[in-house]
């Protein structure tokens, strides 16, 4: 595939930055192909997830609202993606004014929604795992949709004044759609590097705090069993991995691109290389759409069984079994808990006498 030359304006104008350093030139070859195969699996698989969803979950809870919610994220920016693609080939953008902004908005968008809502998430799953009788862990459908409006929110609010800017630029009578760390808004760029640590940083640590207590509160209660801690832990892990895999990169290139600016004046190569890989960490930021039905089936059993009924009955009897094991699992692990709380219950009602 034959790509012609990108070029990125960054701040300042007239062919360089404030500091003088040139624009930068991007060989986009082969970087094209990782958006474009997030655009392919991230649909397929996003559609299969919202045609289960909607038409085979016969039953909703917490969990599968959180699921849901993070679905619709996904095909926000999954929707406006092509754009961006069709933007990376021409190297100028046709789509306008207004679609820029929306494009822009989706994208950033969606990566602080699909953080936001994996830590929820991950919270949710400790509670029920390490707090069983918490009311977070106990919490109805109705406070579930609360716990959602305020993560949305949180998520839109700050990115609303990218909606109410212009990002077209035009440079040799070709358009180009900024992306708004390129720009040269200063306070959003400002903006955007503190929430882009923020929600990296934050979400990370209560993601890594609710992995290891999980981890500690089921060996301490599963000794000897530890295919049974691997099980539970799936859901977890599956989290952190994704959310390092893809938010990492950017959060280091963000940091990155702060520090070389701050120096007057800036090493115009390193400046450049770090350009290049923030745009190539967006890619991953992308990818993050198309790895979360993986999370899916990791975070809901009534997911994972709809999706093996959908399966030829060969490779469904393994699935089942895995199912039934871990039914049992839980089973036992509620009994477990039951026990240890008989003698609490009984205490009280002696004290209650």
């Amino acid at each position: 595939m034959t790509i012609s030359n990108f070029t990125t304006p960054i701040p300042g104008g007239g062919g360089s930055n404030g500091s003088g350093c040139p624009q930068v030139s991007l060989q986009l070859e082969g970087t094209i192909m990782l958006p474009v195969l997030t655009v392919i699996l991230g649909l397929l698989g996003n559609i299969v997830a919202l045609w289960i969803f909607c038409f085979k979950l016969k039953a909703w809870n917490p969990n599968n609202l959180f699921l849901l919610n993070l679905i619709i994220a996904d095909f926000l920016v999954l929707v406006s993606l092509p754009l961006r693609i069709d933007d990376f080939l021409r190297g100028h953008w046709v789509f306008g004014d207004g679609l820029c902004r929306i494009s822009l908005f989706l994208i950033f968008s969606n990566r602080s929604a699909s953080i936001a809502l994996m830590t929820v998430l991950a919270i949710y799953r400790y509670f029920k795992v390490v707090h069983p009788h918490h009311r977070f862990s106990r919490m109805t459908k109705r406070q579930a949709v609360y716990v959602l409006v305020f993560v949305w929110l949180l998520v839109i609010i700050p990115r609303v004044p990218i909606l109410a800017n212009n990002f077209i630029e035009v440079h040799d009578h070709r358009s180009q759609c900024l992306f708004f760390t390129c720009s040269s808004f200063t306070t959003l760029v400002t903006t955007h590097r503190i929430l882009a640590v923020l929600e990296f940083i934050i979400p990370l640590a209560m993601l890594l705090f609710c992995s290891i207590r999980i981890s500690s509160f089921l060996m301490k209660r599963q000794m000897g069993k530890p295919e049974k801690v691997r099980k539970a832990m799936r859901v977890c892990n599956a989290i952190v991995a994704m959310f390092i895999v893809c938010f990492l990169p950017t959060t280091v290139t963000t940091i990155g691109l702060r520090v070389i600016r701050s120096y007057h004046p800036p090493n115009c190569d390193t400046l450049n290389t770090f350009i290049r890989l923030t745009i190539v960490s967006l890619w991953l930021n992308f990818l993050n759409s198309a790895l979360d039905p993986i999370l899916y089936i990791f975070s809901s059993s009534m997911f994972k069984k709809a999706l093996c009924s959908l399966l030829p009955r060969f490779l469904r009897c393994s699935q089942d079994a895995g199912d039934a094991e871990m039914t049992a699992s839980s089973t036992e692990s509620q009994s477990v808990i039951q026990k240890e709380l008989k003698p609490l219950r009984a205490d009280r009602g002696n004290e209650a006498m």
